[in-house]
């Protein structure tokens, strides 16, 4: 419900609404991940989460060891436009190299 505020002098006694702020909630963040196959060497991984996702070397060694080991790494987690827009470009990039490495996203 609106608050009241008190009538100002010389506006006539009208009373002002003011309206309450609206409680937007924050955008669905979407997790970005990397699924292994048995066919994209390791290396590429690594060039892959250093290029599109600005990991270190150490750090992108460290989530292809993940993906190799647990099957899946997470690459970060993003609004959606962002994820679907890295998702297309490591599918697009594995194809254009010719492997077979997927980038998938789901909601946080």
């Amino acid at each position: 419900m609106p608050n009241q505020l008190p009538a100002l002098p010389g506006d006539g006694g009208a009373p002002v609404l003011e309206k309450a702020p609206a409680k937007v909630a924050p955008p669905p963040r979407f997790t970005v991940w990397l699924l292994n196959d048995d066919f994209t060497p390791m290396e590429f991984v690594v060039i892959v989460l250093q290029k599109f996702f600005s990991m270190d070397r150490e750090q992108a060694t460290q989530v292809m060891l993940r993906v190799h080991r647990e099957g899946r790494g997470v690459c970060g987690v993003y609004p959606r436009e962002l994820a679907e827009t890295k998702v297309e470009q490591v599918n697009g990039f594995s194809r254009v190299h010719q492997h077979p490495l997927q980038c998938v996203m789901e909601e946080a």
